[in-house]
Protein backbone atom coordinates (compact mmCIF):
# COMPACT_ATOMS: atom_id res chain seq x y z
CA UNK A 1 0.00 0.00 0.00
CA UNK A 2 1.51 3.35 -0.94
CA UNK A 3 1.66 6.39 1.68
CA UNK A 4 -1.28 8.17 -0.50
CA UNK A 5 -3.56 5.08 -0.35
CA UNK A 6 -2.81 4.65 3.28
CA UNK A 7 -3.91 8.06 4.02
CA UNK A 8 -7.21 8.07 2.01
CA UNK A 9 -7.68 4.70 4.35
CA UNK A 10 -6.86 6.28 7.41
CA UNK A 11 -9.18 9.19 6.82
CA UNK A 12 -11.89 7.14 6.77
CA UNK A 13 -11.19 5.59 10.26
CA UNK A 14 -10.54 9.29 11.19
CA UNK A 15 -13.68 10.27 10.13
CA UNK A 16 -15.24 7.71 12.10
CA UNK A 17 -14.08 8.81 15.35
CA UNK A 18 -15.28 12.16 15.33
CA UNK A 19 -18.72 13.75 14.93
CA UNK A 20 -20.00 13.64 11.28
CA UNK A 21 -22.35 16.41 12.29
CA UNK A 22 -18.83 18.35 13.51
CA UNK A 23 -18.98 22.33 11.64
CA UNK A 24 -15.64 21.78 9.81
CA UNK A 25 -16.62 17.36 8.43
CA UNK A 26 -17.44 18.64 4.83
CA UNK A 27 -14.52 21.08 4.89
CA UNK A 28 -12.12 17.94 5.54
CA UNK A 29 -14.23 15.74 3.49
CA UNK A 30 -14.04 18.27 0.21
CA UNK A 31 -9.98 18.50 1.35
CA UNK A 32 -9.75 14.91 1.24
CA UNK A 33 -11.39 14.64 -2.10
CA UNK A 34 -9.15 17.71 -3.07
CA UNK A 35 -6.08 15.70 -1.82
CA UNK A 36 -7.01 12.08 -3.70
CA UNK A 37 -6.96 13.77 -6.76
CA UNK A 38 -3.91 15.55 -6.50
CA UNK A 39 -1.76 13.31 -4.36
CA UNK A 40 1.71 14.30 -3.28
CA UNK A 41 3.64 16.86 -6.02
CA UNK A 42 6.29 15.77 -8.45
CA UNK A 43 9.17 17.32 -9.49
CA UNK A 44 7.01 17.59 -12.96
CA UNK A 45 5.26 20.67 -10.82
CA UNK A 46 7.33 23.96 -11.18
CA UNK A 47 6.90 24.84 -7.66
CA UNK A 48 8.50 21.59 -6.81
CA UNK A 49 11.22 21.15 -9.27
CA UNK A 50 14.11 20.99 -6.71
CA UNK A 51 12.71 19.16 -4.36
CA UNK A 52 11.50 15.65 -4.49
CA UNK A 53 9.32 13.27 -1.84
CA UNK A 54 9.33 9.98 -3.82
CA UNK A 55 12.10 8.82 -1.07
CA UNK A 56 9.55 9.96 2.22
CA UNK A 57 6.58 8.36 0.48
CA UNK A 58 8.15 4.79 0.28
CA UNK A 59 8.18 4.78 4.33
CA UNK A 60 5.40 2.88 5.92
CA UNK A 61 4.78 6.05 8.44
CA UNK A 62 2.15 5.49 11.53
CA UNK A 63 -0.55 7.92 10.88
CA UNK A 64 -1.98 8.01 14.62
CA UNK A 65 0.12 7.07 17.80
CA UNK A 66 -1.35 4.17 19.31
CA UNK A 67 -0.04 5.15 23.15
CA UNK A 68 1.05 8.29 24.70
CA UNK A 69 4.55 8.59 25.61
CA UNK A 70 4.92 11.08 28.85
CA UNK A 71 7.70 13.41 28.64
CA UNK A 72 9.65 14.56 32.10
CA UNK A 73 11.16 18.53 31.58
CA UNK A 74 14.71 17.82 32.53
CA UNK A 75 14.43 15.53 29.22
CA UNK A 76 13.21 18.80 27.03
CA UNK A 77 14.31 21.86 28.97
CA UNK A 78 16.79 22.70 26.68
CA UNK A 79 14.73 23.08 23.50
CA UNK A 80 12.58 26.21 25.41
CA UNK A 81 13.59 29.75 25.62
CA UNK A 82 14.14 28.77 29.61
CA UNK A 83 16.00 32.39 30.19
CA UNK A 84 12.49 34.18 30.22
CA UNK A 85 8.85 33.14 31.15
CA UNK A 86 6.66 32.16 28.11
CA UNK A 87 3.23 30.71 27.83
CA UNK A 88 3.69 27.11 26.22
CA UNK A 89 1.68 24.89 24.00
CA UNK A 90 3.74 21.44 23.80
CA UNK A 91 2.70 18.29 21.98
CA UNK A 92 4.02 15.29 22.33
CA UNK A 93 3.72 12.77 19.15
CA UNK A 94 1.22 14.37 18.46
CA UNK A 95 -1.13 14.64 21.97
CA UNK A 96 -0.94 17.79 23.50
CA UNK A 97 1.09 17.46 27.03
CA UNK A 98 -0.55 19.58 29.91
CA UNK A 99 2.30 19.05 32.31
CA UNK A 100 4.82 20.87 30.23
CA UNK A 101 2.38 23.65 28.80
CA UNK A 102 1.20 26.92 30.46
CA UNK A 103 -2.07 27.94 28.53
CA UNK A 104 -4.30 31.09 29.39
CA UNK A 105 -7.44 32.65 28.69
CA UNK A 106 -6.87 35.12 30.92
CA UNK A 107 -8.11 38.40 28.75
CA UNK A 108 -6.40 35.68 25.56
CA UNK A 109 -6.91 32.75 24.58
CA UNK A 110 -3.78 30.65 24.08
CA UNK A 111 -4.85 27.17 24.08
CA UNK A 112 -5.73 24.24 22.13
CA UNK A 113 -7.17 23.74 18.33
CA UNK A 114 -9.05 20.77 19.33
CA UNK A 115 -10.83 22.98 22.04
CA UNK A 116 -11.47 25.26 19.39
CA UNK A 117 -12.86 22.75 16.90
CA UNK A 118 -15.23 21.07 19.90
CA UNK A 119 -16.47 23.42 21.86
CA UNK A 120 -19.52 25.78 21.14
CA UNK A 121 -18.14 29.33 22.44
CA UNK A 122 -15.72 28.77 19.70
CA UNK A 123 -18.16 28.22 16.99
CA UNK A 124 -18.24 31.19 15.41
CA UNK A 125 -14.58 32.47 14.96
CA UNK A 126 -14.34 28.82 13.64
CA UNK A 127 -16.69 29.95 10.94
CA UNK A 128 -14.83 32.92 10.40
CA UNK A 129 -11.76 32.00 9.70
CA UNK A 130 -10.74 28.30 9.52
CA UNK A 131 -10.01 27.17 6.51
CA UNK A 132 -10.43 30.76 5.06
CA UNK A 133 -6.72 31.82 4.00
CA UNK A 134 -4.71 28.24 3.66
CA UNK A 135 -5.19 26.79 0.48
CA UNK A 136 -7.24 25.04 -1.18
CA UNK A 137 -5.38 23.68 -4.19
CA UNK A 138 -2.19 22.89 -2.38
CA UNK A 139 -2.19 19.47 -1.93
CA UNK A 140 -0.07 18.53 1.05
CA UNK A 141 -2.43 21.41 3.00
CA UNK A 142 -5.64 19.93 1.76
CA UNK A 143 -4.41 16.81 3.13
CA UNK A 144 -3.40 18.57 6.67
CA UNK A 145 -6.93 20.07 6.40
CA UNK A 146 -8.33 16.97 5.66
CA UNK A 147 -6.81 15.74 9.54
CA UNK A 148 -7.06 18.86 11.14
CA UNK A 149 -7.62 18.00 14.68
CA UNK A 150 -5.00 19.24 17.23
CA UNK A 151 -2.44 22.14 17.27
CA UNK A 152 -2.38 25.69 18.65
CA UNK A 153 -5.07 28.08 18.64
CA UNK A 154 -4.24 31.58 19.49
CA UNK A 155 -7.13 34.20 20.00
CA UNK A 156 -5.66 38.08 20.59
CA UNK A 157 -8.64 40.25 21.02
CA UNK A 158 -8.95 43.74 20.18
CA UNK A 159 -6.74 46.44 21.93
CA UNK A 160 -4.79 43.32 23.60
CA UNK A 161 -1.38 41.55 24.34
CA UNK A 162 -0.37 38.67 25.78
CA UNK A 163 1.89 39.47 28.82
CA UNK A 164 4.45 37.27 27.45
CA UNK A 165 5.72 35.28 24.05
CA UNK A 166 4.28 32.19 23.19
CA UNK A 167 6.29 28.85 22.83
CA UNK A 168 4.85 26.30 20.24
CA UNK A 169 6.72 22.54 20.89
CA UNK A 170 6.15 20.03 18.82
CA UNK A 171 8.13 16.87 20.48
CA UNK A 172 8.65 13.35 18.58
CA UNK A 173 10.05 10.75 20.80
CA UNK A 174 10.65 7.80 18.47
CA UNK A 175 7.15 5.51 20.47
CA UNK A 176 6.27 4.80 16.77
CA UNK A 177 8.80 3.20 14.06
CA UNK A 178 7.62 5.53 11.82
CA UNK A 179 5.60 8.55 12.78
CA UNK A 180 3.58 11.60 10.65
CA UNK A 181 2.66 14.34 12.39
CA UNK A 182 -0.50 16.62 10.98
CA UNK A 183 -0.49 19.78 13.38
CA UNK A 184 -3.09 22.59 12.87
CA UNK A 185 -2.23 26.34 14.20
CA UNK A 186 -4.93 29.16 14.03
CA UNK A 187 -3.47 32.28 15.40
CA UNK A 188 -5.97 35.57 15.15
CA UNK A 189 -4.65 39.06 16.11
CA UNK A 190 -7.36 41.95 16.02
CA UNK A 191 -7.36 45.54 15.68
CA UNK A 192 -4.48 47.01 17.69
CA UNK A 193 -3.23 43.67 19.35
CA UNK A 194 0.12 42.51 19.48
CA UNK A 195 1.95 39.25 19.80
CA UNK A 196 4.83 37.20 19.54
CA UNK A 197 5.55 33.33 18.83
CA UNK A 198 8.04 30.81 18.77
CA UNK A 199 7.77 27.69 16.70
CA UNK A 200 9.50 24.32 16.98
CA UNK A 201 9.71 21.33 15.73
CA UNK A 202 11.67 18.75 17.56
CA UNK A 203 12.46 14.99 17.28
CA UNK A 204 14.27 13.24 20.11
CA UNK A 205 14.54 9.70 18.12
CA UNK A 206 16.73 8.11 15.17
CA UNK A 207 13.45 7.07 13.91
CA UNK A 208 12.03 8.62 11.28
CA UNK A 209 9.48 11.19 11.56
CA UNK A 210 7.70 13.38 8.79
CA UNK A 211 5.64 16.52 9.97
CA UNK A 212 3.22 18.86 7.68
CA UNK A 213 1.97 21.70 9.61
CA UNK A 214 0.00 24.44 8.36
CA UNK A 215 -0.87 27.26 10.02
CA UNK A 216 -2.85 30.11 8.95
CA UNK A 217 -2.37 33.84 10.86
CA UNK A 218 -5.29 36.91 10.28
CA UNK A 219 -3.89 40.33 11.32
CA UNK A 220 -6.46 42.44 11.34
CA UNK A 221 -6.04 46.50 11.31
CA UNK A 222 -2.91 48.21 12.83
CA UNK A 223 -1.91 44.43 14.62
CA UNK A 224 1.33 43.37 15.00
CA UNK A 225 2.36 39.86 14.56
CA UNK A 226 6.33 38.04 14.95
CA UNK A 227 6.39 35.02 14.24
CA UNK A 228 9.65 33.09 14.84
CA UNK A 229 10.60 29.29 13.40
CA UNK A 230 13.17 27.36 14.77
CA UNK A 231 14.16 24.44 12.69
CA UNK A 232 16.91 22.12 13.97
CA UNK A 233 16.14 18.63 13.91
CA UNK A 234 17.42 15.50 13.93
CA UNK A 235 18.79 13.73 11.11
CA UNK A 236 15.94 11.49 10.40
CA UNK A 237 13.13 14.41 10.72
CA UNK A 238 11.76 15.61 7.19
CA UNK A 239 9.37 19.33 7.72
CA UNK A 240 6.98 19.99 5.32
CA UNK A 241 5.77 23.73 6.78
CA UNK A 242 3.01 25.80 5.38
CA UNK A 243 2.15 29.19 6.71
CA UNK A 244 -1.02 31.48 5.09
CA UNK A 245 -0.83 35.15 6.56
CA UNK A 246 -3.35 37.24 5.95
CA UNK A 247 -3.01 41.27 7.05
CA UNK A 248 -5.69 43.93 6.84
CA UNK A 249 -4.96 47.66 6.99
CA UNK A 250 -1.77 49.06 8.84
CA UNK A 251 -0.42 45.69 10.35
CA UNK A 252 2.78 44.60 10.66
CA UNK A 253 3.69 40.92 10.10
CA UNK A 254 7.05 39.70 10.66
CA UNK A 255 8.25 35.74 10.24
CA UNK A 256 11.84 34.86 11.07
CA UNK A 257 12.81 31.37 10.02
CA UNK A 258 15.84 29.79 11.01
CA UNK A 259 17.03 26.28 9.41
CA UNK A 260 19.76 24.78 10.55
CA UNK A 261 18.56 20.82 10.80
CA UNK A 262 16.86 18.23 9.40
CA UNK A 263 16.88 15.57 6.34
CA UNK A 264 14.23 17.43 4.30
CA UNK A 265 12.55 21.01 5.30
CA UNK A 266 9.89 22.82 3.00
CA UNK A 267 9.57 26.27 3.79
CA UNK A 268 5.75 27.84 1.98
CA UNK A 269 5.12 31.00 3.05
CA UNK A 270 2.45 32.92 1.76
CA UNK A 271 1.19 36.72 2.95
CA UNK A 272 -1.60 38.21 0.81
CA UNK A 273 -2.08 41.70 1.46
CA UNK A 274 -6.12 43.13 2.02
CA UNK A 275 -5.87 46.54 2.60
CA UNK A 276 -3.48 49.52 2.77
CA UNK A 277 -0.44 50.58 4.72
CA UNK A 278 0.69 47.03 5.18
CA UNK A 279 3.91 45.90 6.34
CA UNK A 280 5.03 42.34 5.98
CA UNK A 281 8.43 40.97 6.58
CA UNK A 282 10.31 37.76 5.57
CA UNK A 283 13.77 37.05 6.74
CA UNK A 284 15.38 33.80 7.07
CA UNK A 285 19.31 32.24 7.89
CA UNK A 286 20.19 28.71 6.36
CA UNK A 287 23.05 26.84 7.63
CA UNK A 288 23.35 23.26 6.06
CA UNK A 289 25.48 20.47 5.87
CA UNK A 290 25.77 17.08 5.39
CA UNK A 291 23.21 15.75 2.93
CA UNK A 292 20.19 18.03 4.23
CA UNK A 293 18.48 20.17 2.35
CA UNK A 294 16.00 23.52 2.47
CA UNK A 295 13.19 24.48 0.47
CA UNK A 296 12.33 27.80 0.95
CA UNK A 297 9.04 29.25 -1.44
CA UNK A 298 7.88 32.58 -0.50
CA UNK A 299 4.84 34.42 -1.89
CA UNK A 300 3.62 38.07 -1.43
CA UNK A 301 0.67 39.18 -2.83
CA UNK A 302 0.07 42.87 -3.18
CA UNK A 303 -3.68 43.36 -3.66
CA UNK A 304 -4.27 47.03 -2.57
CA UNK A 305 -1.56 50.56 -2.50
CA UNK A 306 0.34 52.15 -0.57
CA UNK A 307 2.56 48.49 0.77
CA UNK A 308 5.42 47.44 1.82
CA UNK A 309 7.13 44.01 1.60
CA UNK A 310 10.40 42.98 2.42
CA UNK A 311 12.23 39.92 2.24
CA UNK A 312 16.07 38.92 3.26
CA UNK A 313 17.46 35.50 3.28
CA UNK A 314 20.75 34.34 3.91
CA UNK A 315 22.08 30.85 3.25
CA UNK A 316 25.79 28.69 3.85
CA UNK A 317 25.96 25.57 2.47
CA UNK A 318 28.74 22.89 3.22
CA UNK A 319 29.25 19.09 2.21
CA UNK A 320 26.73 17.91 0.13
CA UNK A 321 23.64 20.30 0.95
CA UNK A 322 20.84 21.09 -1.09
CA UNK A 323 19.31 24.66 -1.26
CA UNK A 324 16.41 26.18 -2.97
CA UNK A 325 15.24 29.77 -2.86
CA UNK A 326 11.50 31.06 -4.45
CA UNK A 327 10.05 34.10 -3.50
CA UNK A 328 7.48 35.14 -6.00
CA UNK A 329 5.81 38.95 -5.60
CA UNK A 330 2.87 39.37 -7.16
CA UNK A 331 1.69 43.43 -7.85
CA UNK A 332 -1.43 43.62 -8.69
CA UNK A 333 -2.83 46.92 -11.21
CA UNK A 334 -4.50 48.27 -8.02
CA UNK A 335 -1.80 48.38 -5.79
CA UNK A 336 0.02 51.92 -6.83
CA UNK A 337 2.69 52.64 -4.43
CA UNK A 338 3.94 49.46 -3.92
CA UNK A 339 7.31 49.28 -2.38
CA UNK A 340 8.69 45.45 -2.43
CA UNK A 341 11.97 44.26 -2.09
CA UNK A 342 13.33 40.63 -2.46
CA UNK A 343 16.98 39.82 -1.61
CA UNK A 344 18.59 35.64 -1.64
CA UNK A 345 22.33 36.03 -0.59
CA UNK A 346 24.18 32.24 -0.37
CA UNK A 347 27.56 30.84 0.43
CA UNK A 348 28.59 27.68 -1.01
CA UNK A 349 31.66 26.21 1.39
CA UNK A 350 31.51 23.00 -0.28
CA UNK A 351 32.42 22.15 -4.22
CA UNK A 352 29.80 19.79 -3.47
CA UNK A 353 27.05 21.71 -2.30
CA UNK A 354 24.02 23.33 -4.28
CA UNK A 355 21.66 26.18 -4.13
CA UNK A 356 18.81 27.12 -7.16
CA UNK A 357 17.76 30.17 -6.69
CA UNK A 358 15.17 31.77 -8.55
CA UNK A 359 13.39 35.29 -7.40
CA UNK A 360 10.48 36.59 -9.30
CA UNK A 361 8.49 39.63 -9.81
CA UNK A 362 5.07 39.49 -11.50
CA UNK A 363 3.96 43.56 -11.72
CA UNK A 364 0.50 44.96 -13.28
CA UNK A 365 0.67 48.18 -11.53
CA UNK A 366 3.17 51.24 -13.04
CA UNK A 367 3.80 53.57 -9.90
CA UNK A 368 5.81 50.93 -7.91
CA UNK A 369 9.21 50.56 -6.41
CA UNK A 370 10.09 47.00 -6.88
CA UNK A 371 13.45 45.00 -6.58
CA UNK A 372 14.76 41.16 -6.46
CA UNK A 373 17.84 39.94 -6.83
CA UNK A 374 20.53 37.13 -5.34
CA UNK A 375 23.88 36.20 -5.53
CA UNK A 376 25.80 32.91 -5.29
CA UNK A 377 29.28 32.81 -4.05
CA UNK A 378 32.47 32.12 -1.79
CA UNK A 379 34.13 33.06 0.87
CA UNK A 380 36.09 36.66 0.92
CA UNK A 381 39.67 35.30 0.21
CA UNK A 382 40.79 38.33 0.97
CA UNK A 383 39.43 39.16 4.27
CA UNK A 384 39.68 35.62 5.27
CA UNK A 385 43.73 36.55 5.10
CA UNK A 386 43.10 39.82 6.82
CA UNK A 387 41.56 38.60 9.91
CA UNK A 388 44.19 35.53 9.96
CA UNK A 389 46.76 38.06 9.60
CA UNK A 390 45.60 39.98 13.27
CA UNK A 391 46.14 36.08 14.94
CA UNK A 392 42.38 34.62 14.41
CA UNK A 393 42.94 30.98 13.57
CA UNK A 394 41.56 30.36 10.05
CA UNK A 395 38.93 28.43 11.51
CA UNK A 396 37.41 31.20 13.88
CA UNK A 397 37.89 33.53 10.76
CA UNK A 398 35.82 31.41 8.20
CA UNK A 399 32.99 31.09 10.93
CA UNK A 400 33.44 35.17 11.75
CA UNK A 401 32.91 35.94 8.38
CA UNK A 402 29.98 33.80 8.18
CA UNK A 403 28.51 35.36 11.28
CA UNK A 404 28.91 39.08 9.69
CA UNK A 405 27.12 37.68 6.54
CA UNK A 406 24.12 36.59 8.78
CA UNK A 407 23.95 39.60 11.03
CA UNK A 408 21.25 42.38 9.66
CA UNK A 409 18.88 38.95 9.33
CA UNK A 410 19.35 38.77 13.90
CA UNK A 411 19.68 42.55 14.11
CA UNK A 412 15.98 42.30 13.63
CA UNK A 413 15.14 39.45 16.41
CA UNK A 414 12.87 41.45 18.91
CA UNK A 415 13.27 38.80 21.76
CA UNK A 416 16.97 39.30 22.77
CA UNK A 417 17.21 35.99 24.58
CA UNK A 418 15.96 33.97 21.43
CA UNK A 419 18.61 35.85 19.73
CA UNK A 420 21.36 34.59 21.90
CA UNK A 421 20.03 31.08 21.29
CA UNK A 422 20.49 31.63 17.43
CA UNK A 423 23.80 33.09 17.94
CA UNK A 424 24.94 29.56 19.73
CA UNK A 425 22.87 27.41 17.23
CA UNK A 426 24.53 29.08 14.52
CA UNK A 427 28.18 29.01 16.43
CA UNK A 428 27.41 25.52 17.19
CA UNK A 429 26.57 24.39 13.44
CA UNK A 430 29.89 26.36 12.20
CA UNK A 431 31.79 24.29 14.99
CA UNK A 432 33.05 27.42 17.04
CA UNK A 433 32.48 29.33 19.77
CA UNK A 434 33.55 32.69 19.39
CA UNK A 435 32.22 33.67 22.72
CA UNK A 436 30.77 37.02 22.02
CA UNK A 437 27.01 37.88 20.41
CA UNK A 438 26.31 39.45 17.43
Amino acid sequence: MSLKEKLISSFMAFENNVDVDHPVHEVRSEAMKNFEAKGFPTKKEEAWKYTSLNNLQKIDFSIFPKEVNALEYREVKKYFINEIDTYKIVFIDGIFSSNLSETTHDGVDICLMSSALNKPMYKQIIDVYFNKVASKDESLTTLNTAFSKEGAYIYIPKNKMPKKPIEILHFATGNEATLMLQPRNLIIVEENAEVQIIERHQSLTTNEVLTNTVTEIFAAKNAIVDYYKVQNDAANASLIDNTYINQKDKSVVKVHTFSFGGKLTRNNLNFYQNGEYIDSTMKGVTILGDKQHVDHHTLVHHIEPNCESHQDYKSIYGENSTGVFNGKIIVEKLAQKTNAFQQNNNILISDKATINTKPQLEIFADDVKCSHGCTIGQLDEDALFYLQSRGIPKKEARALLMYAFANNVLESVRIPELKTRINKLIANKLGVNLGFDL
